[in-house]
């Protein structure tokens, strides 16, 4: 005997496959997520790195400008070369070269001939890097790891 309509089970419909492609679909927006996280974390890391090269750069820049002031005030020989590559520079800034320029800009004279000579005023400027040009600073040709701090200040004598 046949059954009515409304009382016969309702086919059940292929639903294979749909799980699968759930799997895929989350599995490539694991896999973009990763991606760019990963850029993320590099991009941070290299500009942390290039932030410690620069502070690295300054002080061996102010090393070279202290350097040549402590010369200058104790009176050693050629007190004022004008330019001058320091290479040896302790710890972590030996990676770096620091270009020493000193310049006389003043002889100031205010006592009578009898005395002693006056004061010079000398200009310095150092220029630290980490890839010198010539074993020099700084470097006209870059490069994207180039790294590159100055400072200037006077002394008396």
């Amino acid at each position: 005997m046949a059954q009515p309509m409304s009382l016969q089970r309702p086919r059940r419909r292929s639903q294979r496959g749909l799980s699968g492609m759930l799997v895929i679909a989350v599995l490539v927006m694991l896999g973009g997520l990763t991606t760019y996280s990963v850029g993320l974390v590099t991009s941070v890391h290299s500009g942390y790195a290039r932030e410690i090269s620069h502070a690295r750069a300054r002080q061996a820049a102010a090393a070279g400008a202290e350097w040549a002031r402590f010369r200058i005030h104790t009176g050693a020989a050629a007190l004022c070369t004008p330019v001058q590559t320091i290479a040896t520079l302790p710890g972590a800034l030996q990676l770096y070269r620091v270009t020493v320029r000193c310049n006389l800009v003043a002889n100031v004279n205010e006592a009578p001939a009898p005395f002693p000579p006056g004061i010079n005023v000398y200009q310095i400027t150092a220029t630290a890097c980490n890839l010198p040009a010539g074993g020099q600073c700084p470097n006209a040709v870059a490069s994207a790891d180039y790294v590159e701090a100055s400072t200037s200040a006077r002394a008396q004598r």
